[in-house]
């Protein structure tokens, strides 16, 4: 017995929910027919897909978790399928789950989501941020298809695409002493209060910038927040490095800041676009990595010697 379409979306809801009573919500349907669809779902492949806890409701065993990623998948492709037969000889249609490391969001996600839903204005696009633990799992377990992240250590099975290298610079405040410096090096700002990204395999990354000038920082505060950071170092609590640079001298508390670069090339982060083979193949999915692409290359809006886009200016063709 092939299971159903309307089965499928039963077993996501639950494990969206972690409740047989929520995803009946969710759902408007009866409880009894969550339970049941879920229970035969279990016979038939003869597993168990979750653990039943009573009063902290359900959680995924590890093949239950494989399961849905491939459910969320299949009710993809079932979308993807009506709007095409429904729409033959328009535009792409749909939905996109995109995941997104949160440092990189707010400086690119803006462009990406109002380029492309100009030139695609069926798709929508929902978006999960997190580090990139967390941005991993969302992939793996089939809640994103395709994420904007940095390479660190991403594992074997992803479609996995380049988009950007993106250099250290150090961040100061406005009126800083070498504020107006071109270039300069760690060992000039050692002694001050480093502002650290306390992020999984950011902050690895930032402690390797130091350990390859043979220094050691002098960590004066540690934050998951890029913008408090550079609300700190425009108040004149020490400095920071990052990869990323708005387009703004502003941090978001209105304190001025600048970015200088520094005198040696040190490591930069690889910025990728990261999918399952699975969904990488979705037509709307393909639409959105290629319009992520174009942005990112020469010529486009992230390209660093491209004057800034103005309002009513074409994006690129995301088709």
């Amino acid at each position: 017995m092939q299971p159903s379409l309307r089965a499928l979306r039963y077993l996501v809801a639950v494990a969206d929910t972690q409740s047989l009573t929520g995803a009946a919500k969710r759902l408007n349907v009866s409880q009894p027919s969550i339970s049941e669809a879920v229970a035969a779902l279990e016979r038939e492949m003869g597993i168990a897909l979750f653990l039943r806890r009573h009063a902290r409701g359900v959680t995924l065993t590890p093949a239950g978790t494989r399961v849905v990623a491939e459910a969320r998948l299949l009710l993809r492709h079932a979308e993807d399928f009506m709007h095409s037969a429904t729409s033959l000889g328009e535009e792409l249609a749909g939905e996109v789950s995109m995941g997104c490391f949160l440092t990189i969001a707010p400086r690119y996600l803006p462009a990406i989501l109002g380029g492309f839903g100009q030139g695609a204005p069926r798709v929508s696009i929902r978006v999960e941020e997190g580090d990139h633990d967390e941005v991993l799992a969302a992939l793996e377990a089939g809640r994103t298809e395709i994420a904007l992240t940095y390479d660190f250590g991403l594992p074997d099975g992803l479609v996995v695409t380049p988009v950007a290298m993106l250099a250290p610079v150090v961040v100061l405040p406005l009126r800083h002493r070498l504020a107006r410096r071109g270039s300069l090096g760690l060992e000039e700002l050692i002694d001050e209060p480093y502002l650290l990204l306390d992020l999984p395999h950011s902050r690895d990354y930032f402690h390797g910038l130091f350990r390859a000038c043979g220094l050691t920082p002098r960590i004066g505060f540690r934050s998951r927040s890029q913008e408090l950071l550079r609300g700190l170092v425009g108040n004149g609590l020490g400095w920071t490095i990052q990869n990323v640079q708005p387009e703004t001298p502003y941090a978001i508390d209105g304190s001025r800041i600048t970015s200088v670069p520094l005198n040696r090339r040190l490591e930069p982060t690889r910025l990728v676009l990261a999918a399952a083979p699975g969904p990488a193949s979705r037509p709307a999915v393909k639409a959105l990595a290629r319009f992520v692409r174009v942005a990112f290359g020469d010529g486009g809006i992230f390209d660093p010697r491209r004057v800034p886009e103005r309002a009513g200016q074409a994006p690129p063709n995301p088709q």
